[in-house]
């Protein structure tokens, strides 16, 4: 922020990850610790353990969570959205859109930071064997400097890239039992890959990005792929919580000296030891302020705190802030802004919940066939073909039947209909509705007929029934 104030901005110019010659830059941050550092690991372990558990997850005999896109079937919480809710799916993604809206207003980048799977995996999962295997920082560029004939390097990178390889194939495959359910992918592995080679082709496809992703693209996927890191400077303003360098109390930054008095040395809290620079996890420095790259990692503000509490001065200087309550020194508000988009969340997620609870039990769809005109039948008859898809939605087998509430009409099911629906499931089939030629006034007229569930009235329907054209006298 001092920077910017002095007009010495030019680090907006380009980015850590690529050098002078524009060439990849890899970043080698140093092993992070302190107190976020252990609250972000316990969130990370948390949603790790959900992510590998919920695929085997199983509520009234149905997945807890699968997302089955080919197949247009989601399974949240053991209910199975259809095709026919795709209207709750436009308010989920509205209100998720919003949701995130808001805690980018209010709170900056933290879910980049603490719940991103990018994040996640890349810090918690990958970054540490990285640690493991190859040591810290320092040891890092050295290995990397070395040369490829070095039996240390090929031994340490060959080992670190069969470790990513079998960690990106249980992903891989967590990621499918995600999309197609544990069920099937445990037919891919006994029946084998011979069986099932789309699926196959998926996990060993999917193996590669991931391998790609975390052993080489890694902080990129933030800074170029990601649109949300893009987004922010849209929806970030001066009010919103960052990680922020508080340059009031920093500058000017000056080496720490044992016993010298940094008031009267005209010299900020900063002592320049760059720390922060180092923990970074995209090479950025905090101290310039706000930027793109920014994901809200908390590394720079344990090294900070614990430079702080070695050298004595007061923790904070780099904190969870917003450029207003640093430059006016005040707390922090809830603006206006925020309080609005709060409201309109609040007003989709009424809306949302509102039609989960009048969500019908039984769903049904009825269309006329289509190609088909109407059919001259005996007795004077015109008849038109349906087809119907009733979705059972609940928790328990539901008795369907269809009838006609035109006394003019009457039904007939093409062959001998299951009118049981089971759990989760759906019937599909054709009937004929009859009508007297001499009862319809018109070639397109309109006979309702009603879905009834457990012999109780569900939902009414209005189909068009075609005919001939009436003669003109």
């Amino acid at each position: 922020m001092s920077t910017m104030a002095d007009g010495q901005d030019t680090f907006r110019d380009s980015i850590a990850t690529i050098n002078d010659e524009g060439k990849r830059n890899f970043i080698f941050p140093k092993k992070p610790k302190g107190n976020l550092t252990n609250k972000r690991s316990l969130v990370a372990a948390g949603l790790l353990v959900f992510m590998f558990i919920a695929p085997w997850l199983r509520i009234n005999d149905q997945p807890f969570l699968m997302l089955n896109v080919l197949e247009r079937q989601f399974v949240i919480f053991g209910n199975i959205f259809w095709p026919q809710d795709s209207h709750l799916l436009v308010f989920a993604l509205l209100s998720g859109v919003v949701f995130i809206i808001v805690f980018t207003v209010v709170f900056g980048r933290i879910f980049c930071g603490w719940f991103c799977p990018q994040t996640i995996f890349m810090e918690h999962v990958f970054r540490r064997i990285e640690y493991w295997i190859e040591g810290d920082r320092g040891q890092q560029i050295r290995l990397n400097k070395m040369s490829w004939k070095e039996p240390e390097k090929l031994r340490k990178k060959g080992l670190k890239a069969v470790v990513f390889w079998i960690i990106a194939f249980i992903i891989s495959n967590d990621f499918v039992m995600i999309l197609s359910g544990s069920d099937e992918w445990l037919r891919v592995v006994t029946e084998g890959p011979w069986m099932h080679w789309g699926k196959f082709v998926g996990i060993v496809a999917f193996t590669f990005v991931f391998y790609f992703v975390f052993a080489w693209f890694r902080e990129q996927v933030c800074i170029i792929v990601c649109p949300y890191g893009r987004l922010q400077g849209a929806m970030l303003d001066r009010n919103s919580v960052v990680i922020a360098y508080d340059y009031k109390r920093g500058e000017n930054r000056g080496r720490f000296k044992k016993k010298e008095n940094r008031a009267e040395a005209k010299k900020g809290d900063c002592i320049d030891c760059n720390q922060c620079v180092d923990v970074c996890p995209t090479g950025i420095d905090i101290r310039n302020g706000t930027q793109l790259e920014c994901i809200n990692c908390t590394a720079c503000i344990d090294a900070c705190d614990a430079m702080m509490e070695k050298v004595d001065l007061p923790k904070g200087l780099i904190r969870y802030a917003s450029e207003n309550s640093i430059a006016e020194q005040k707390p922090h508000t809830y603006t206006i802004r925020a309080k609005a988009y709060t409201v309109v969340l609040v007003i989709l997620l009424g809306v949302m919940g509102f039609l989960l609870a009048e969500r019908p039990v039984v769903e049904a769809t009825v269309l006329r066939a289509t190609g088909l005109t109407y059919q001259s039948q005996e007795n004077n008859e015109i008849s038109n073909l349906y087809r119907y898809k009733i979705i059972n939605k609940s928790t328990e087998p539901q008795n369907f039947e269809l009838k006609v509430l035109d006394d003019r009409a009457r039904l007939e099911f093409v062959g001998v209909p299951d009118t049981e629906v089971g759990v989760q499931k759906l019937e599909e089939g054709a009937f004929f509705v009859y009508v007297k030629r001499d009862a319809l006034n018109s070639s397109n007229e309109e006979i309702k007929i009603a879905i009834l569930v457990n012999n109780k009235v569900e939902e009414n329907l209005t189909l068009n029934f075609l005919g001939p054209r009436k003669k003109s006298k």
